[in-house]
């Protein structure tokens, strides 16, 4: 047992440097690999906190031609950006627009304004 004991130490110790390598591949698997991950926002993002602390405003610069769908995410880093150090979560809710209901929004000019409260503490 003396003699596994280093044995097995070793092993570890060479096998830990290829879990990095692994996740790749399992990524690369489920379609969620480094690459995309290391992909930039698709639109530049801002906010503006509301009298209520919990309530932002944030404007994406996009084309008129852009949907929800494609400027979500560019939208949802913001809210995250400022719900996680100031709430403690990265949970926000969306103002819903009842006709469709997606995120509700406006128009102003090459801009498309969203509303979100952060939900958390």
């Amino acid at each position: 047992m003396r003699k596994a004991t280093p044995i097995l130490c070793l092993a570890l110790c060479l096998a830990l440097p290829g879990c990095n390598a692994l996740s790749g591949v399992g990524g690369w698997i489920r379609g969620d690999a480094a690459g995309e991950a290391a992909r930039p926002l698709p639109y530049r993002a801002s906010f503006t906190r509301g009298e209520d602390r919990r309530d932002l405003t944030i404007r994406v610069q996009a084309p008129a031609s852009a949907t929800v769908d494609q400027v979500r995410e560019s939208a949802r880093f913001e809210a995250t950006r400022y719900c996680i150090p100031n709430f403690g979560g990265s949970d926000a809710r969306w103002t819903i627009d009842p006709v469709t209901g997606d995120w509700a929004f406006t128009r102003d000019g090459n801009e498309m304004v969203f509303n979100a409260r952060c939900l958390k503490r």
